[in-house]
């Protein structure tokens, strides 16, 4: 009395959920929702009924499929979920997940291996995103296979893999209208409320893969080196910072985003390990233990452009391109960034390093009073 669906439950970088062929979910989206709700057990907090891990970077979806866009091999949708709620949203990216889509397309069939590597263009659907993502596939006794073993490693994942390099084609505006969506690199923005004393302070709003607002630590009265746990238990900045999210998901043209998962909300400090700044990262509602893939992108823009909220704060190599290291919770994350020699503000190349992991195929049950599908 269920229905079966085929996936490969895969780890993507710092994050991991079930990925899907698109011709193995149902075509109707209401449906499609409904399925991916019962597979991850969600609404529920401890998500018991289903496959996710009670956690938003362990309740997330891939679905790929062949593309049609002429140079381009593979579409990906993104699905985030979280536990306690029934949405299922495809508006924002995931870079981590992104870091699975070609191992998993070599596994299921799509493409084929090209070499000692592969090298795969990908079209991210959610945004229109398009990125070359490049994985290890030397020949083995069975044929050349997907690497996943070997010496790359990534803050916040235990034990080395095999690289993955994710050369970002086009990230401005991934959601918002331009990479700088409300016309300035600072915005002072004042935000009133209940159960706080209204408060002012400097922000850069920004989108180079994922929408961002940005600000101090110091602003708020924080240091900006608190663990996870005490910026979760920080119920009064948690909702002073919501409802500068709120105030601000205006001010970039994203209207009322109380039931979206962006803009991600940023405190920055000055780099005490080594890195070029510090961070403290909010998905929304929750302090991140590292930071996403994209957000990563976008932190390490506002760092190269003069008059942002990082200036002063962050430490930046000379030349280009520059590496900018972005240190979280639970280590750094570097991003290469290619700047335009004539334009020292234009953000030309974005390039970074992520591994993946197959942990288990097979199929996933959803009860047939979610989906029956019929077999032709």
């Amino acid at each position: 009395m269920q229905t079966s669906i085929p996936t490969l439950f895969m780890r993507g970088g710092t994050s991991k959920g079930p990925f899907f062929l698109a011709s193995d979910l149902p075509a109707d989206i209401a449906t499609r929702d409904r399925v991916l709700l019962a597979v991850m057990g969600s609404p529920d907090k401890r998500q018991i009924d289903g496959l996710g891990g009670a956690n938003p970077l362990t309740s997330k979806v891939g679905i790929v499929s062949r593309s049609n866009t002429p140079g381009v091999a593979l579409d990906f949708l993104f699905a985030q979920l979280q536990p306690d709620k029934d949405t299922v949203d495809t508006t924002p990216n995931c870079g981590n997940m992104l870091a699975a889509v070609v191992p998993f397309a070599l596994e299921r069939g799509l493409i084929d291996a090209q070499g000692d590597t592969t090298t795969v263009r990908v079209l991210t659907l959610n945004t229109d995103m398009q990125c070359d993502i490049t994985v290890q596939t030397p020949m083995t006794p069975n044929g050349r296979q997907v690497r996943y073993d070997g010496e790359a490693k990534i803050d916040g994942v235990p034990n080395s893999a095999a690289p993955i390099t994710i050369n970002f084609l086009d990230t401005a505006g991934s959601v918002c209208s331009g990479l700088l969506p409300t016309g300035k690199v600072q915005d002072v923005v004042t935000v009133e409320g209940s159960g706080f004393d209204a408060f002012t302070l400097p922000v850069t709003c920004i989108d180079n893969g994922m929408p961002l607002v940005m600000f101090r630590a110091g602003d708020v009265g924080r240091s900006g080196y608190e663990s996870v746990a005490e910026m979760n238990a920080d119920t009064e900045l948690k909702t002073r910072i919501e409802a500068l999210r709120l105030k601000t998901g205006h001010l970039m043209g994203l209207g009322d985003v109380s039931a979206k998962n962006y803009p991600k909300m940023t405190l920055i400090a000055p780099p005490r390990a080594g890195g070029s700044l510090c961070t403290r990262s909010f998905i929304p509602h929750v302090c991140h233990d590292a930071i996403g893939v994209l957000a990563a992108v976008t932190v390490g823009t506002a760092c190269v452009l003069e008059g942002s909220v990082t200036q002063g704060i962050a430490v930046m190599p000379a030349g280009s391109p520059k590496v900018v290291s972005v240190e979280h919770p639970t280590g750094e994350f570097s991003v290469e960034l290619g700047i335009d020699p004539e334009d020292p503000q234009n953000v030309t190349r974005a390039a970074l390093l992520r591994t993946a992991r197959l942990i288990m195929r097979g199929e996933v049950m959803v009860p047939t009073s979610v989906w029956h599908r019929t077999k032709t």
